[in-house]
């Protein structure tokens, strides 16, 4: 078995080829033997880099959320001083990734027969995601002073990423709109004193 940085590409390379594989073919399509095929190892490697299918599931999922919280990141680097603006471009941004991303289209409309297997992953059970996706968004906002304890903190991180969750699953308008509502409705939760 490989050590340090090789392992984790590995690692890295397989939970991508699980990707591309489900979002072209099903998640029922993705089994160890054929991810060891696809990237040239032996299945018991895949084994040993990503354990059961319901954790290689996992791995997939948050591999994905890396990639939105990322974005989360680059909003907020490029606005420090201006938390509306920050949200704004971050939900604007997450929703645009959103909207072309195979994977999650594939795994929210099941294209491929009743392959709903992943579905709870991004719902009912979907605590893993939620947790990153609120700590990262929790980090972000700590620098701002945005007048709240951290109690109310909690529940404004919590109402956005589950609002923008929905939204990427299903979305009810364009990525610019919903991250103008969003901006709009985190304005009157902050108040007056935040700048727009």
């Amino acid at each position: 078995m490989t050590e340090g940085t090789d392992a984790r590409s590995l690692r890295d390379q397989i939970v991508e080829a699980a990707g591309r594989l489900t979002a072209s073919q099903g998640w029922a399509r993705v089994t160890m033997a054929r991810l060891a095929a696809d990237v040239g190892v032996s299945r018991q490697t895949v084994y040993n880099e990503v354990g059961t299918k319901n954790a290689l599931a996992e791995a997939m999922v948050l591999g994905e959320l890396a990639r939105f919280l990322a974005v989360v990141d680059t909003a907020f680097d490029a606005h420090p001083d201006d938390i509306l603006a920050a949200l704004r471009a971050a939900v604007r941004g997450v929703l645009e990734v959103a909207h072309d991303n195979e994977l999650l289209h594939a795994v929210v409309s099941a294209t491929h027969g009743a392959d709903t297997e992943l579905l709870p992953l991004l719902t009912t059970h979907a605590d893993s995601l939620l947790d990153v996706a609120k700590s990262r968004l929790r980090e972000r906002t700590a620098p701002y002073d945005l007048g709240l304890t951290p109690e109310q903190t909690d529940v404004v991180v919590d109402v956005v990423v589950r609002t923008v969750l929905s939204h990427a699953m299903q979305p009810s308008g364009t990525p610019e709109g919903t991250a103008e509502d969003l901006a709009w409705v985190a304005a009157r939760v902050l108040g007056a004193g935040v700048a727009s």
